[in-house]
């Protein structure tokens, strides 16, 4: 499995103008796939139609053709074309928007996300699934990674890829851990915006991401879950969605 860093997503607010969307491509002998889509060319080419103009001034995304997943993997000088399936942490805009780039596409997330995205909460955009691509949903299990709750996704590929429930900033967000070889990488989301949270109870992103939490509860537990698995296994790389200091380039 080779693991490719994409920044999909810009975002300007007064207190950073460098927000970024930290997607992952998996490159297995099997085939391609996503880890979460960012926005993407149709939501440049149409941003009102596709993303609205109070939601781009209320969170200051800045939409750009060039930074959309589709055209980042022909400059990494594979064919898109042949991504075919992309996990998801959430069905937040800013995550899937570049989901209908893609051609018969077949997305893995939670059963809780998706019948939260299906239940009318506000913060989603509906039509961004509109053109209907195949879902597979994965329920709670008996199975554990690293002691957490784990559901295997059916990418068929040869290493193991497993959703992992970090509920909070949506009812169904889960983080994604990857297989890598002998090592591991989980892929937290949202469940922080920037890393200093873990650290810093009162950190001054605090206050967006409790605002933006489903359930606030879940969220610090979840904050709890990732500290845990840091240090009884700093083996393992964590790494998010929003921050810059944690984006590699690949």
């Amino acid at each position: 499995m080779k693991i490719h860093h994409l920044n999909c997503l810009k975002i300007v607010t007064p207190v950073n103008d460098d927000v970024i969307g930290h997607c992952l491509l998996l490159e297995d002998p099997a085939g391609l796939a996503l880890v979460d889509a960012g926005m993407g060319m149709l939501d440049a080419q149409q941003p009102q139609t596709r993303v609205g103009q109070t939601l781009i001034d209320l969170v200051g995304f800045r939409l750009d053709e060039d930074l959309a997943a589709y055209k980042q993997i022909g400059l990494l000088g594979l064919d898109p074309l042949l991504v075919k399936q992309a996990v998801i942490s959430h069905l937040d805009p800013d995550h899937i928007g570049g989901l209908a780039d893609f051609s018969g596409m077949t997305i893995h997330v939670g059963a809780e996300e998706l019948a939260n995205f299906n239940s009318g909460n506000q913060r989603y955009l509906p039509h961004q699934l509109s053109h209907n691509p195949e879902i597979i949903a994965y329920k709670a299990g008996d199975e554990k990674w690293m002691g957490l709750e784990a559901r295997e996704v059916k990418l068929g590929f040869s290493s193991r890829v497993y959703l992992v429930p970090l509920f909070g900033h949506t009812r169904g967000h889960c983080g994604v851990a990857i297989e890598q070889g002998d090592r591991w990488v989980l892929y937290v989301g949202d469940a922080y915006y920037l890393r200093g949270e873990l650290e810093d109870p009162e950190h001054p992103v605090t206050a967006l991401a409790i605002a933006r939490a489903d359930d606030n509860e879940q969220r610090l537990a979840s904050l709890d879950k990732i500290r845990k698995l840091i240090k009884e296994h700093p083996e393992v790389e964590v790494f998010g969605y929003h921050d810059r200091s944690e984006l590699k380039l690949s």
